[in-house]
């Protein structure tokens, strides 16, 4: 009894976590929607919510919203292992990055500074994905 690719696929799909199925074939709009969904659910559970990261939200007039998108995969890269949905926001957050940029590619370098927990800094993010759907800012971040 063989499997065919595309069942197997979903299978390890599955198996690897619910933030990671909308990545194979998802629109953008749709990563957007979707992470909007995992932060979300992330901000109630995190279990390091206390743990400091750096802020890049702080001070957002300086950083277009490309390298804010590029910066916050960075951190979520950095802060896996806090949550296991976290991967499959990661997984999202470069997939809106490469859809919306060609010359960035996360992880990106993310300068010290002020720092905040992960708990506000989930809250920021939330915001952001909002105010891209909001605008629908997607292709011209």
């Amino acid at each position: 009894m063989s499997s065919s690719l595309p069942t197997l696929l979903a299978l390890l799909v599955l198996l690897v976590g619910p933030g990671a199925a909308c990545v194979l074939r998802s629109s953008p709009p749709l990563l957007l929607k979707e992470s909007i969904r995992i932060v979300k659910n992330v901000q109630k559970e995190v279990s390091c919510d206390k743990m400091n990261v750096t802020d890049i939200f702080v001070d957002n007039k300086t950083n277009n919203r490309t390298e804010l998108l590029c910066e916050a995969t960075a951190i979520v890269w950095e802060n896996q292992h806090c949550h296991k949905n976290l991967q499959g926001l990661f997984l999202n957050l470069c997939q809106l990055l490469n859809a919306s940029s060609t010359s960035l590619k996360a992880p990106c370098p993310v300068a010290a500074g002020n720092t905040t927990s992960m708990k506000k800094f989930l809250g920021h993010l939330h915001g952001f994905l909002q105010q891209l759907v909001k605008e629908n800012l997607l292709f011209s971040l």
